[in-house]
């Protein structure tokens, strides 16, 4: 299953239009072919989608979905965390 884990936005280059993206502490690159041009701005939070920011979503509900993750990464042992990364890196929806 792919989870759409709320991001930070803390960087963009609009020459290659582009986001740096934090997740969870995680940071990459994800495209703003999907926004509408300066839509985007640093401290957002927004969801991605096969590597493309797909829409912005509310501080408070992206800090409140990280508080939920957290807990059930919590949860989760080292073998079944490992098995979510993997299964997100290979998520079906994902491009090339």
């Amino acid at each position: 299953m792919c989870l759409s884990i709320p991001s930070k936005v803390v960087k963009i280059d609009k020459e290659r239009n582009v986001a740096i993206v934090d997740t969870m502490g995680v940071q990459r690159e994800a495209g703003l072919e999907l926004m509408e041009e300066d839509d985007v701005k640093i401290g957002d939070f927004v969801l991605l989608h096969i590597g493309f920011i797909m829409n912005k979503i509310d501080e408070k509900d992206a800090l409140e979905s990280l508080k939920v993750y957290n807990e059930i990464l919590e949860k989760l042992d080292e073998e079944d965390r490992q098995q979510m990364v993997i299964d997100d890196d290979n998520c079906e929806n994902r491009g090339a």
